[in-house]
């Protein structure tokens, strides 16, 4: 420990007694931990401007308390046992009848605290990348050099849009592999910061947002932030529901709309080309945005995915939405907004407010990686190794429906998870397999609507845990879903 706060009294005569009492009482006050290493007498000298022979006076005097132990090469340290019973009273009670302030919460967002998915043995949540596989001795280079070749301008404060190379290399690879060109990057901390700008800059209370009625709770938590209304669409087995949103925008005066059309989150259906061009119609005439959140595009196995709805946008009406936690994994926090350019300055003026900078570090590493083509090189072997994760989970299930059991699903194009329907007490399974250290989600963690809930359906993402622990899993399920 290189310093320490405390206030010196001139209670004693002595100054070193003075230094001792001041030392305790930040022992007694918790201010330093028992076993924690304690300034040097040199540096506690220079601190309080005294001797160094006085402190070693102080802290031999803690020692023959014990309150302090010297050890060999180690300096002075706090006993691991203390004396309490050499506590005064008024000390031991100083806090205790202190009254404590009470919080007004006006925004309450407070859930249930909950054992997060990445402790369970077996991991089933969708959209889970496998850290395991990221390739951070290759990563690594790119942050040396990012850190001993700083571009030392773009560490201050100044333009919050992004690191520019980050943003050039993300622009290049979004033209060439996404089909998006013609609209201003805005760099985020993923995309839950994405939506949260985005509600704050374009929703005021009483506005309403129509989104998928099976959906991304966090993006509906963002929208409702801002006071939001949600009106839910609903959905077909090709995604969302186009006449029902048509009938919705005749019915409300509706601002945004939220979509997640190439793997729709939880189903994992894709919406096809014309559906598309007929959400984008009636967005032109109801002068509505869309928010396009494209959270998993290169995981597609069967065929080239579609081309977001964002590469053809002629009105500037499209928000699209990307994150790389998926791609490289989530701590990474680095996300993209590609918006219309007049729309760009009012977000990037709130990002300011709410953040001053962005990660600078972390976008040139990852630029300097995408530019050598690591990153690219990462992407085809995670989709190799989803796609046989994807096919050992189907062939899994086939078998168990080859036995009898009465599952259904569809063999998703792409993405990250099955949407699997089990025939009913679909919630009593996810809770049941808790109990196995098994994590799943049913399908009331993803309904608007609590009553349309059907309890037929679970959500088994297979990307985030290797082929051993998929059937592992699955077959320690097995059982729940036989009783199903």
């Amino acid at each position: 420990m290189h310093s320490l706060n405390i206030t010196v009294t001139t209670k004693h005569r002595q100054q070193y007694l003075n230094i001792a009492h001041a030392i305790r009482h930040a022992i007694t006050q918790g201010h330093v931990a028992p076993s924690e290493n304690l300034p040097s007498a040199r540096i506690l000298a220079k601190q309080l401007q005294v001797n160094r022979h006085t402190i070693m006076a102080a802290y031999q005097e803690l020692i023959a308390q014990g309150w302090v132990e010297s050890k060999e090469r180690q300096g002075y340290q706090v006993s691991k046992n203390l004396p309490v019973h050499q506590v005064s009273q008024t000390e031991q009670t100083a806090f205790k009848n202190e009254i404590h302030y009470q919080w007004q919460i006006v925004k309450d967002n407070s859930t249930k605290s909950q054992k997060p998915a990445s402790q369970f043995l077996y991991n089933f949540a969708g959209g889970n990348p496998d850290i395991s596989i990221f390739p951070f001795n290759d990563f690594r280079s790119h942050m040396n050099a990012a850190l001993s070749r700083p571009a030392i301008k773009e560490l201050n404060y100044g333009d919050n849009a992004g690191f520019p190379s980050f943003i050039h290399e993300t622009a290049k690879y979004l033209r060439r592999v996404r089909s998006i060109k013609d609209k201003e990057i805005i760099v985020v901390n993923g995309t839950q910061e994405a939506l949260y700008i985005l509600s704050q800059v374009l929703l005021t209370k009483g506005d309403k947002v129509a989104v998928e009625s099976l959906g991304y709770r966090p993006a509906w938590q963002a929208f409702e932030s801002a006071g939001a209304e949600l009106i839910g669409i609903n959905q077909t087995n090709q995604g969302i529901d186009v006449k029902h949103l048509e009938s919705m925008l005749k019915k409300h005066s509706i601002k945004l709309l939220y979509l997640t059309p190439l793997h729709q989150y939880p189903t994992t259906t894709t919406l096809p080309v014309s559906e598309r061009i007929n959400v984008y119609r009636l967005a032109q005439k109801y002068n509505v945005a869309i928010i396009e959140d494209d959270y998993d595009h290169e995981f597609h196995y069967d065929t080239q995915p579609l081309a977001p709805m964002a590469a053809t946008d002629p009105s500037g009406l499209i928000i699209y939405l990307s994150s790389f936690s998926k791609l490289m994994f989530p701590a990474m926090r680095l996300g993209i907004m590609a918006v219309d350019k007049s729309l760009a300055p009012h977000l990037i003026n709130y990002r300011t407010m709410v953040n001053h900078k962005a990660n600078i570090i972390s976008q040139d590493a990852v630029s300097r990686w995408m530019k050598e083509g690591g990153f690219e090189r990462h992407l085809r072997k995670a989709t190799r190794i989803y796609q046989k994760r994807r096919q050992c989970m189907v062939n899994l299930l086939t078998a168990f429906q080859q036995e009898g059991l009465a599952i259904n699903f569809s063999v998703p194009p792409g993405g990250m998870a099955l949407w699997v329907d089990v025939g009913k007490n679909a919630e009593q399974i996810a809770l049941k397999a808790k109990e196995l250290d098994i994590f799943i989600l049913a399908e009331n963690a993803f309904h608007l609507m609590a009553e349309r809930n059907q309890n037929r359906f679970i959500r088994l993402g297979f990307s985030g845990q290797n082929e051993e622990n998929i059937q592992q899993g699955l077959l320690l399920l097995k059982p729940l879903l036989q009783r199903g």
